[in-house]
């Protein structure tokens, strides 16, 4: 990972404590993205009508209840990742995945923007076959329409078990909105996005 995240988890490593996910009601469905620093990835979908909720969290490894340090290390197989609890009624599946697709780089491979590592990779986990259907359309749409010249990389594949992040990953930008901002600055996610896509859409 980067030294600026790793420098601000650091500093908010003694509030750790474990969070618990919101579950999926009747009527309502789950989605999960990877998209490098989970932290980025909560505030488009906070900020999208039907959106329920969003959980930062681990997903696609075999290390079972891991912690940020163990995931930061590279070495338990898991992305980073944000679990989208929505209303199918009010937001589709195929926007959800717009949104995605406009707030990560999706040309390379374990990284994204100035974090490197596994744990920090794109990837789609879909939860029922729809959901999977979706996601490889959308790709192949975006592999014909794209600003950009590069290949995309980000795989589709099945959602395993979620684990979610300790308590002080979640809603991180509301809750320290200067540290964010610094760190988001400072990794150079916005000008990258601007870069790929145009405008920063978040």
């Amino acid at each position: 990972m980067s030294l600026l995240r790793s420098l601000l988890a650091a500093a908010l490593l003694a509030q750790a404590l474990p969070c618990a996910a919101q579950q999926a009601a009747p009527g309502q469905a789950v989605a999960t993205f990877a998209g490098g620093c989970f932290w980025c990835m909560e505030p488009p979908y906070d900020a999208l009508p039907g959106v329920i909720s969003t959980t930062s969290g681990y997903m696609g490894g075999t290390k079972k209840n891991p912690s940020y340090e163990e995931v930061s290390s590279g070495t338990t197989g898991h992305a980073e990742v944000v679990r989208v609890l929505y209303d199918p009624k009010k937001v589709s599946y195929e926007k959800l995945l717009e949104v995605f697709w406009k707030n990560v780089d999706p040309t390379v491979r374990d990284r994204q923007f100035c974090d490197m590592g596994s744990q920090y990779r794109t990837a789609i986990f879909y939860h029922t076959d729809e959901q999977k259907r979706l996601a490889e359309a959308s790709k192949t749409v975006l592999a014909k329409t794209k600003p950009f010249r590069e290949d995309i990389v980000t795989p589709v594949v099945p959602a395993g078990e979620f684990w979610p992040a300790e308590d002080y990953h979640q809603d991180f930008y509301v809750k320290n909105p200067v540290r964010y901002k610094f760190y988001r600055t400072g990794c150079g996610r916005d000008a990258r996005l601007k870069q790929l896509w145009g405008s920063v859409p978040h």
